[in-house]
């Protein structure tokens, strides 16, 4: 009896053991496919499938690594330092094209790997998934897609400008807020809003960090007169207020609405 016990445990360590590993599920697929697929020669069938498995899992590991490295490389130059984060982006192509075959002349990054690092650059530059995600939408491609540099180029770019972008409408909302624990007063928000879709209307152009120029150049001075202009309707309007994301996701909304889609 003693020895059914110890019996008993080893055979539950081991089932735990495959389990934990996924042997068991890796199994049950592989069964899976042979028996949907029948094949003449099961033994070699059930070879090349676990020996696919296995490349697919060590392309995996080899992308992330690509990926970091590329990443390391991006942001050793901030963007508006044109000459230097052109090259790094260059640098950060070519990382991400290795072993890519070029088929047909068509070289060039994977969309997934380059929808996978354009929302990697979003995260690092602070930005979170949902105010990025409408962005992403817009600029990423479809994963058997090939994007060729300049359209990396543009994509990095889009991403680090952005993310300044928001650090900036940001610290708008934090000049109209009468205090960091409250909301901010509606109508003094659509003013700055709508003082913000004005600068980035005269920023119109292929270069996106123009739209970033612009928003730069929105004063303290240009503020105060943008409330000013407006405070007797907010005096009319009390209790009406906006909270920090959704002024966030509104200056989000405005820049967004300027970049190219790719299609």
């Amino acid at each position: 009896m003693a020895e059914k016990r110890r019996a008993g445990v080893a055979i539950m360590s081991d089932e735990q053991l495959l389990s934990q590993a996924g042997v068991s599920a890796l199994l049950r697929g592989a069964l899976l496919r042979l028996l949907e697929c029948r094949p003449e020669d099961p033994v070699g069938f059930l070879a090349e499938h676990f020996a696919h498995l296995s490349s697919e899992a060590e392309d995996g590991a080899s992308e992330r690594q690509s990926v970091s490295r590329a990443l390391w490389h991006l942001s050793l130059a901030h963007h508006s330092h044109r000459s230097a984060f052109n090259n790094n982006v260059r640098v950060a192509y070519e990382l991400l094209t290795q072993g890519v075959p070029r088929r047909l002349g068509a070289g060039g990054v994977r969309g997934r790997l380059y929808s996978e690092m354009l929302r990697c650059l979003c995260s690092e530059g602070g930005l979170s998934g949902s105010t990025a995600a409408p962005l992403l939408r817009r600029i990423q491609s479809h994963d058997y897609e090939s994007v060729p540099f300049e359209l990396f180029r543009q994509g990095v770019l889009t991403c680090a400008v952005f993310a300044d972008y928001i650090r900036k409408s940001q610290c708008l909302y934090a000049a109209v807020a009468s205090a960091p624990d409250r909301p901010a007063e509606r109508t003094l928000c659509q003013a700055v809003l709508s003082t913000l879709r004005e600068a980035l209307e005269t920023a119109d152009g292929a270069d996106v960090a123009r739209y970033l120029e612009a928003s730069a150049k929105i004063s303290p001075a240009k503020v105060a007169q943008a409330m000013a202009e407006v405070q007797p309707r907010a005096q009319r309007h009390d209790g009406l207020t906006m909270d920090a994301q959704e002024f966030e996701d509104a200056a989000a909304a405005l820049f967004i609405a300027r970049v190219r889609t790719v299609s």
